[in-house]
């Protein structure tokens, strides 16, 4: 009898140990973990291109210090983008994800218009230090739309397994995790219509 039950224990730990194992609880971490890190590569280029706006913008200043509205509008869509707090609770808030996108779509308008600007000042153009700052700006955008790309991966496989079954159970009860929140494109409309150049 004594053996029977040890037996018995044996083969629900065996089939408890199994069931575990296909819950995806590892695969969701893993998932979340690599979400997290993706995250903070596009924190990380974020603010590689706050750290050059002083630059640039000091740079303008020098030739174009007329062009106030602009160089101001910078300035300030940059402190808008510094004041937001860029934490992991950020991923478990919808609206304040919608907020730090908005406010980096807004830096990178307002970094559009002081290049527009730029074309004006032929001497700026040439300047050396300008055209290493304009040179590590695009860089750094560049570098942005690939992380942005990798993070956008990441959570497409995260929310699958967060809202697949079986291992939506798993999240859901055990972890309490949800899906977590991605980059959408501010005016579809905008983006769809190409743009009108005029020579």
């Amino acid at each position: 009898m004594n053996g029977r039950i040890v037996v018995l224990r044996a083969f629900l730990l065996g089939g408890l140990l199994l069931t575990l194992a296909g819950c995806g609880y590892n695969e969701i971490q893993g998932l979340d973990e690599e979400t997290n890190a993706a995250w903070s590569e596009v924190l990380n280029q974020y603010q590689r291109r706050a750290d050059l706006i002083p630059n640039l913008v000091a740079t303008v200043k020098g030739y174009a210090a007329h062009e106030k509205d602009t160089l101001e509008g910078v300035t300030q869509a940059r402190s808008q983008v510094a004041g937001l707090k860029a934490t992991p609770e950020l991923l478990k808030d919808p609206e304040a994800f919608k907020q730090f996108q908005e406010a980096q779509q807004g830096l990178s308008s307002a970094l559009a218009r002081l290049l527009l600007v730029v074309e004006r000042y032929p001497d700026l153009k040439a300047n050396e230090n300008f055209r290493d700052l304009q040179s590590q700006l695009e860089g750094t955008e560049n570098r942005i739309a690939v992380a942005r790309k990798r993070y956008i991966d990441k959570v497409a496989a995260y929310n699958k397994a967060v809202r697949y079954f079986p291992t939506n159970l798993t999240a859901k009860f055990l972890l309490h995790l949800d899906v977590k929140p991605n980059f959408a494109v501010a005016d579809e409309k905008a983006v769809s219509t190409p743009p009108d150049v005029k020579f």
